[in-house]
């Protein structure tokens, strides 16, 4: 177990806490980081790319000429896909390119990337992250007190928090369950509340 200390909101300390050393001393595994955010990304991926198909091709119901006699190669559509304006053969359909991967692999991944932030000095444990209203001023003063331009922010209660958020740049506010490789990655700190800290643990640590 390693003691981390808790600040408030000015980054003063008031209190110290451990931390679990399974899911914030952990052995990074980089490869399973890897196909956690492959993963994650493929899941993101829209898949709307589509082509028509013979089927799908306006027109080409009557056939072009006569079969024998012409002298030209024979033709039953004017949408065949060797005719301009045909269809397209083997063309892209709309398609899920989600797929599944072991609850272990993402468990672990995400124990990985934790660990790294830890023993990088990059996660502040906060005594409470709540704000008094909508105020995206607070988020930034939070930002320049604790020296960061690009955080995640994780706190329960966290509707104000991740209004506030929202319109400042480098900064993502979500609740535990939230909390993912991709954007932990993407974020250079992780600035979460101790009851958020504490939940983690304990999910993690199943």
């Amino acid at each position: 177990m390693a003691n981390v200390d808790i600040y408030n909101l000015q980054k003063e300390k008031v209190a110290e806490t451990e931390v679990a050393d399974a899911v914030f001393n952990a052995e990074i595994k980089e490869h399973l980081v890897r196909d956690v955010v492959v993963w994650q990304l493929a899941k993101r991926r829209q898949g709307s790319a589509a082509v028509k198909n013979r089927a799908k091709v306006k027109g080409g119901g009557a056939k072009p000429w006569k079969q024998k006699g012409t002298g030209r190669a024979r033709a039953g559509t004017s949408r065949s896909p060797i005719w301009r304006g045909g269809g397209v053969i083997f063309g892209p359909q709309p398609r899920d390119y989600g797929y599944s991967l072991p609850k272990q692999v993402r468990r672990q991944a995400l124990i990985s990337v934790l660990s790294q932030k830890f023993q990088e000095g990059k996660i502040f444990v906060l005594q409470d992250l709540a704000l008094d209203g909508v105020k995206t001023k607070k988020v930034a003063e939070l930002f320049t007190a604790f020296g960061v331009k690009s955080a995640m922010l994780v706190a329960e209660d966290n509707r104000e928090l991740a209004l506030s958020a929202r319109n400042l740049n480098g900064a993502l506010a979500v609740n535990q369950n939230g909390v993912n490789v991709y954007d932990l990655l993407k974020y250079d700190y992780l600035i979460l509340s101790d009851e958020s800290l504490k939940k983690i643990e304990g999910v993690l640590q199943k």
